[in-house]
């Protein structure tokens, strides 16, 4: 799987990046049909301390894309939240292929 890192308003970081692909890899192990995936980093201005990193990830694979974004307070947080949801979209779409 090639794995695109995007830096909007944020200094590239290896460790960023060696965190979501660690995660990214144990997804893609278990569905194998995970084409390719673009993870974004961003800030945000805003008054509440409690968001302001985002992490949003977008991965092709067969069919629809899957896309997940998160807020919080620190990008690993964000990450940990943002693959989460990606691991809950793509259970119901694993389980919609294996039904049909």
């Amino acid at each position: 799987m090639d794995i695109n890192f995007n830096y909007v308003h944020v200094t590239a970081s290896e460790r960023l990046e060696e965190l979501v692909t660690k995660k990214l890899e144990k997804l893609e192990k278990r569905y194998d049909w995970i084409v390719r995936s673009e993870v974004f980093f961003k800030t945000e201005n805003t008054s509440s301390p409690e968001t302001g990193m985002i992490c949003e990830i977008k991965l092709s694979a067969p069919g629809q894309n899957v896309f997940a974004s998160s807020n919080e307070k620190a990008f690993e947080l964000a990450i940990t939240n943002t693959v989460e949801d990606i691991k809950r979209q793509l259970q119901k779409k694993k389980e919609k292929m294996s039904t049909r």
